[in-house]
């Protein structure tokens, strides 16, 4: 599944997606970003609630397909900016990182 029919069947709201034919598979959730860098994996959908710029670097960093901002959370303009120049997808999701999680589960 692509970064863009996921987000049409799950209906999250698009912040970015620069690259909206990327496929999606598997998915990670956490928010130490350390922790992220060692464990999620490349083509997977991010779940977090993090919104600092390091958010963009370390998606970038692991090749994740994109990244799912959970619980309404919001970039800021240049963080925006910096994910399109460097092709990060991103999502965002009212609700919880669990809720966005188990919409994920069938479809992903």
């Amino acid at each position: 599944m692509t970064v863009s029919e996921l987000s049409a069947k799950c209906g999250f709201e698009t912040v970015c997606v620069p690259d909206n034919k990327r496929q999606v598979s598997g998915a990670y959730i956490g928010d130490l970003l350390s922790w992220v860098m060692g464990r999620a994996s490349a083509d997977n959908a991010w779940i977090t609630i993090m919104s600092n710029i390091n958010v963009i670097a370390v998606a970038a960093l692991t090749d994740v397909a994109c990244v799912i901002l959970a619980e309404d959370v919001c970039l800021d303009d240049e963080i925006v900016n910096t994910a399109k120049s460097k092709g990060v997808n991103v999502l965002k999701s009212s609700l919880s990182a669990y809720e966005t999680a188990i919409l994920l589960t069938d479809k992903i």
